[in-house]
């Protein structure tokens, strides 16, 4: 990631906002948090801190990742989010449209993924040391030259979903790091958090939040 860091100015879409709770449609092209540099400074989490004070993270999306992000409004709402991320206790939903079309209809990666050192920010399959990885797929649409799919994750590791479709000799278009040829020069990363159930920390009641496939 270099100086090339143009972010959209637009302010997010704010989807719920409650005591302990901010849920927003993260843009594509805005870092989750700052970067290395002066110049990756902006950030989704800088600016909700400017507008919503004591703002707290609690996940990440890859930059070039659209949809729901969920961040906490004190420090006891950003623990029990954090513990239901880390003991699998949220549902993530992604839609994302990859290239060729898929011929089945559904299925499960269970790929364990590494960083690759020599390639990074890019991972890679490792069955020997790699951190245990899940994804399950299903067909949506069929395009000519495409697949919309939905991506649902069990983990939650690093480019997870990107390795995963390419792995499966479908890339998500637009990819830069793990698409090829044609498949990169789409306009955007095709890949966006459709859905997100957790609990609200106050409660416990289980919450659906959703944000509008932009593509």
């Amino acid at each position: 990631m270099s100086s090339d860091y143009d972010p959209p100015q637009d302010p997010p879409a704010i989807l719920y906002r409650d005591e302990n709770l901010l849920l927003v449609d993260k843009p594509p092209g805005l870092l989750s948090v700052p970067g290395k540099g002066e110049h990756l400074a902006d950030c989704l989490l800088s600016r909700l801190e400017r507008d919503y004070p004591g703002t707290l993270l609690v996940h990440r999306l890859d930059r070039d990742t659209s949809g729901v992000m969920v961040f906490a409004m004190n420090r006891r709402a950003q623990r029990h989010l954090g513990l239901q991320f880390e003991r699998r206790h949220t549902t993530k939903r992604y839609v994302a449209r990859v290239v060729g079309r898929v011929e089945k209809e559904s299925g499960l990666l269970d790929l364990p993924l590494i960083a690759d050192w020599p390639n990074r920010p890019k991972q890679m399959v490792d069955f020997e040391r790699g951190k245990p990885a899940r994804t399950h797929w299903r067909v949506l649409e069929r395009e000519a030259a495409a697949t919309r799919v939905e991506l649902q994750p069990e983990t939650g590791r690093s480019h997870q979903l990107r390795v995963h479709m390419a792995a499966l000799g479908h890339p998500i278009l637009g990819d830069p790091l793990y698409a090829e040829g044609d498949a990169r020069e789409v306009a955007r990363l095709m890949l966006h958090a459709q859905s997100l159930t957790l609990r609200n920390p106050e409660g416990g009641e289980y919450m659906t939040f959703r944000a509008e496939v932009p593509f």
